[in-house]
């Protein structure tokens, strides 16, 4: 890899200070792939030099993964055993900053049935659902990417310097290179987002329409007092910035569930679960995704949708130009990190109840109350059509553009 130490370097403490922002004293967890060792070394340095009192791991395989899906018995991966329940819990009591690296290889799951992974994935977040729940909104966190040979072939099949690329498109994302001062970048950058949530906020729409030649013909309902946010958020208990997702480039809210109608035609793949569903649709009425089409992976899109009872309904919207410096970038990562800041996304599952007011204060209960969505899952899928058209419609019925030809208006 011809990528300089000095320059991972930087990368990490971006990671570490901009993205996580850890404070002194704070238990870090940390988790990456068992390739990326080096580079979570690197991060682990930072974050002690950030003032972390201590710093655990959490390893990762691909490979592992895929073994365990193929010999295991669904009833035998499906179990949570105890010593995982306890680190949950020991995770809600130390409300840990975590750093989440990832790498994934988009297909590592290819040919595995999806029936069984989901019923694997849902037996097993719900066990982990409440203790999620319990520190939701009370820590920093951060999911941020080092590219492995799977992922970087994934993008660039042909190429030798596969990796290379990979890793020169993510640090162009991620605004780092080596004359520059990172954290100044990203400074600016979330000033500019900021504004534009601002002045969403002030125009008091009610609901949004979507249009797209793709056949994306969609409406949603909003919630009347969530608030447009940037994607920094604030640490409540100490008062500490931080950026959940490094690259980022949208401003989003959470829809009001259930409220919700058309056609929403994806225009990139979509990679969940470690399989690829691509050329989709889902149409929703009353709410609800009642039917979807897929070129590829129809059945673990039909899975994927009943999830669990609210899995069916939208937890976000949001807004990304498409001179977004990921969709300049000219090709799909195949990571949901990155290709959801090339275009606008919508998602289903569950929602941001820090977007209402006193969102912190409110249990999963109340939140789902004031309309909020609750489910196991939250999956993005972009929407973000060169051509796609986005009106904000007021209370009165009047209406401003937002998004024309694919960006802001």
């Amino acid at each position: 890899m011809s990528i300089s130490k000095d320059l991972l370097k930087k990368y990490a403490h971006l990671i570490v200070c901009t993205g996580a922002n850890v404070q002194k004293g704070q238990t870090v967890q940390l988790t990456a792939a068992v390739e990326q060792h080096e580079f979570a070394a690197l991060v682990t340095e930072e974050c002690y030099k950030a003032g972390a009192r201590k710093v655990n791991m959490n390893w990762t395989s691909d490979m592992k993964n895929r073994l365990d899906f193929l010999y295991a018995e669904q009833e035998v991966l499906a179990e949570v055993l105890p010593w995982e329940e306890a680190k949950m819990k020991q995770m809600v009591d130390d409300l840990p900053c975590r750093i989440f690296i990832v790498s994934d290889d988009p297909d590592s799951l290819g040919g595995i049935d999806p029936k069984k992974i989901s019923a694997v994935t849902q037996s097993r977040t719900a066990v982990f659902k409440p203790y999620r729940n319990a520190i939701e909104g009370k820590h920093q966190w951060v999911i941020a990417a080092h590219p492995l040979e799977k992922w970087a072939r994934k993008c660039f099949p042909d190429a030798e310097d596969a990796v290379d690329r990979l890793w020169e498109a993510i640090l162009k994302t991620v605004r780092v290179s080596e004359d520059n001062d990172p954290v100044a970048e990203w400074d600016a950058h979330m000033k500019n987002i900021k504004s534009k949530a601002a002045w969403l906020n002030e125009q008091g729409f009610s609901s949004l329409e979507y249009k797209s030649s793709n056949g994306t013909d969609f409406r949603v309902e909003l919630i009347p007092d969530a608030a447009w946010e940037g994607a920094g958020d604030v640490n409540p208990l100490n008062g500490a910035a931080y950026i959940p997702n490094i690259p980022t480039e949208e401003v989003f809210t959470s829809p009001y569930a259930g409220r919700c109608d058309g056609t929403l035609v994806a225009v990139k793949p979509l990679s969940w679960n470690s399989q690829l569903i691509e050329d989709f649709s889902i149409t929703f009425k009353d709410g609800k995704a009642v039917s979807c089409k897929a070129a590829k992976g129809q059945e673990l899109l039909e899975q994927m949708i009943k999830m669990d009872e609210r899995a069916c309904m939208l937890g976000e919207v949001a807004l990304v130009p498409k001179e977004s410096p990921v969709n300049q970038c000219g090709f799909l990562f195949y990571e949901t990190l990155f290709d959801e800041n090339a275009c606008c996304h919508c998602a289903l599952g569950i929602g941001f109840k820090e977007v209402l007011p006193d969102g912190d204060d409110l249990s999963v209960e109340e939140a789902m109350e004031r309309g909020i969505n609750d489910s196991v899952i939250h999956v993005d899928f972009m929407v973000g059509a060169d051509d796609l058209s986005i009106d904000g419609i007021r209370p009165d019925g009047t209406r401003t553009a937002i998004f024309r030809n694919g960006t802001w208006a």
